[in-house]
């Protein structure tokens, strides 16, 4: 049976906003991963692990899911703590 985890991926270290986090991510595991003995490069037959699905919303990811009949692993993402800052607090210390 296929695998799979269901997560918001992390945003790109270049970007400082939060436009387009709001993604869920459908991406299945590897089966059976191989080492190829000369160069040491990991590999699989299952050509399942190179498919990433989009969704809008964690329940249409979960929906598909269940729909296809795929074991699902939800990785739900922190909260972040927002600190609110001033320039200020620069000279004041």
């Amino acid at each position: 049976m296929n695998k799979a985890i269901i997560y918001i991926p992390n945003k790109n270290p270049m970007q400082s906003g939060f436009a387009k986090n709001n993604k869920w991510v459908l991406e299945f595991k590897t089966k059976d991963p191989t080492r190829n003995p000369l160069m040491g490069w990991e590999s699989s037959s299952d050509t399942l692990t190179e498919l990433k699905l989009e969704f809008s919303s964690k329940e249409l990811a979960i929906n598909y899911a269940k729909k296809k009949k795929i074991d699902f692993e939800l990785i739900e993402p922190k909260k972040r703590k927002v600190v609110k800052k001033s320039y200020a607090d620069n000279f004041l210390k």
